[in-house]
């Protein structure tokens, strides 16, 4: 009787060859592999068109003007955050959050509504340009964008109640007229070296040069009604006894 056929046993698998291996040797497991990171950032949705920092900029220029309002029509000494907030439409803490008290305000419109207009003084007169005409046309753009703006009453608030308040005028000398003065005397100094002004010593006065600017802002909050007053004419008339009367061809 011949013995049972054995089942046959599972069968070895032939050693297989993986991609780049060697026969018999074991593939080595794959990891998934992660994407790559981007070296930029992702792609940000549009921002709305007032996030948060355009409101709080906003916010600061409302309080700001609400704050010039109140300071010409109260004076520095009257104006109080209570009043300054109704107007700018704020509660009373959001003043804090960007000014300390109303000096610090004050400062805020001089900075803003001053500063930049002096800075013009510095620039040179261009090629071929007399310093005479770079005078004229600074001349020309204070009384117009001061004398004649709301810019005008920040600096007849400053003479009037900056012998009460020394830190607002020691503030308005050090970042407005220290800065018009040092930009007048060059120009003064260029003219003299190019034979446009005689008096040398006027250079130690640059303050005679600007003084008719000064006068066409005070005279235009008193006394306009009763004589206006033609600033450049008068400014022109001023640099005619500086530089010389001009020659008419």
């Amino acid at each position: 009787m011949s013995s049972p056929r054995t089942a046959p046993g599972p069968s070895k698998a032939a050693p297989s060859k993986s991609a780049g291996g060697r026969q018999g040797e074991k593939a080595a497991p794959v990891k998934a592999s992660k994407a790559p990171k981007s070296a930029l950032p992702k792609a940000q949705p549009p921002k709305p068109p007032s996030n948060r920092a355009e409101r709080t900029a906003e916010r600061r220029e409302a309080i700001i003007e609400a704050a010039l309002d109140e300071f010409i029509s109260r004076g520095f000494t009257a104006t109080r955050i209570d009043d300054v907030a109704r107007r700018a439409g704020v509660a009373k803490g959001t003043i804090y959050l960007h000014f300390k008290d109303k000096e610090s305000m004050f400062e805020e419109l001089i900075r803003t509504a001053l500063v930049p207009l002096i800075g013009r003084l510095h620039a040179p007169p261009p090629i071929g340009g007399s310093v005479r005409d770079a005078v004229e046309a600074f001349a020309r753009t204070f009384i117009q964008e001061v004398a004649a703006t709301r810019r005008g009453d920040i600096v007849r608030l400053i003479v009037a109640e900056g012998p009460r308040f020394p830190s607002i005028a020691d503030f308005y000398y050090r970042e407005v007229v220290s800065r018009g003065l040092a930009g007048m005397r060059a120009l003064i100094e260029l003219a003299v070296s190019r034979g446009e002004i005689q008096q040398k010593n006027l250079a130690r006065f640059p303050q005679i040069l600007v003084a008719p600017a000064i006068i066409a802002v005070i005279w235009q909050s008193l006394f306009s009604r009763h004589a206006p007053l033609d600033a450049i004419e008068m400014f022109r008339v001023h640099l005619d006894l500086i530089f010389g009367e001009r020659r008419t061809t």
